[in-house]
């Protein structure tokens, strides 16, 4: 399984790091410019324990749709959720937040495979590890941004 941990630091209380992060519409947002849509959200329109949703999105050229759970929820300290339908073997995300000096250290840890046997572990490896982290740090960016601002406009 491929693996990698993002740390990032909020200028926020962790409260509100935990309750912007479970906002369904944050990560469309962060998630724009690859045509990432919610094809099936989640009921009520915010995360809650057991919530599902599908995604529909484009990387690579190639159309996906990953359906994931929301479980673990522990206000204000975390989070996590998984994958249960789309293209990776197996897929999870643990969100975490901590106080930190400076507001909300929030640690995002995500375990990831790729199907294919040893082809998909080969491209987890030498590529898909560093994209996903990738995406994962945009996402953060556009956390960050709209807790900066304070005329946003939260769907949570």
């Amino acid at each position: 399984m491929a693996r990698f941990v993002l740390e990032t630091i909020v200028a926020a209380g962790p409260a509100e790091v935990f309750r912007v992060s479970l906002d369904p519409g944050l990560h469309v947002r962060s998630m724009s410019r690859y045509g990432e849509t919610m094809v099936e959200p989640p009921a009520g329109g915010v995360f809650t324990e057991g919530s599902t949703v599908t995604w529909r999105a484009r990387h690579f050229g190639i159309p996906f749709r990953l359906r994931s759970v929301v479980f673990d929820i522990d206000p204000p300290r975390g989070f996590s959720d998984r994958q249960i339908a789309g293209p990776f073997g197996a897929f999870l995300h643990e969100h975490r937040f901590d106080e930190h000096p400076a507001g909300t250290l929030m640690r995002d840890t995500v375990t990831f495979r790729s199907p294919f046997g040893p082809l998909g572990r080969f491209v987890d490896a030498v590529f898909l590890r560093a994209y996903m982290r990738r995406l994962i740090a945009q996402r953060n960016e556009v956390l960050v941004a709209e807790i900066d601002d304070p005329g946003r406009s939260l769907s949570a």
